[in-house]
């Protein structure tokens, strides 16, 4: 998708067979900073987001349509298809046009009973908690899908049990 005022991405070559000691230092990525939802119902994401996981508005530039939630240590941007922003972006996501698998938050405490009864509280349904592995190792999580059809993964800690 292009992104006014960004440049288009550079695909770079790599060479499997190359010495990494003779290559320039990676980035070293921390954590997650931010993901962008572009959203079709605003009011009904806020209320997802704020009222169900617990995000709080961080920033709001209706000027150019763009609500910036805190999400723990990282945040998360929505952006209404009819906004400034989104309609540069193209159509909006659907069944047939999702602009993303899922994304996880880091959930802590994981008390797997808690969350499930807060989920059932706001008419969430929530898959069931299975280990997978994340940025922390192997951990419970539980996916739970938002209003506009996005996947969203609460994951607990690493060798945690189900």
């Amino acid at each position: 998708m292009a992104h006014p005022g960004r440049p288009e991405p550079r695909r770079l070559r790599t060479d499997p067979t190359a010495n990494p000691e003779d290559m320039p230092a990676m980035l070293a990525i921390r954590d997650l900073d931010h993901l962008v939802l572009r959203v079709r119902d605003l009011e009904r994401m806020l209320g997802f987001y704020c009222g169900v996981l617990g995000c709080t508005v961080e920033r709001r530039r209706d000027d150019i349509g763009l609500v910036q939630l805190r999400a723990g240590r990282a945040m998360l941007d929505l952006v209404p298809v009819d906004g400034p922003l989104g309609r540069a972006g193209g159509a909006a996501p659907g069944a047939e046009g999702r602009n993303l698998d899922h994304f996880c938050f880091r959930v802590e405490p994981f008390d797997e009973a808690a969350i499930r009864a807060h989920l059932k509280a706001q008419g969430v349904e929530a898959g069931p908690a299975e280990m997978r592995f994340g940025a922390e190792g192997e951990g419970p999580s539980i996916y739970v899908t938002d209003p506009e059809g996005n996947v969203v993964e609460l994951k607990g800690p690493a060798n945690g049990r189900v």
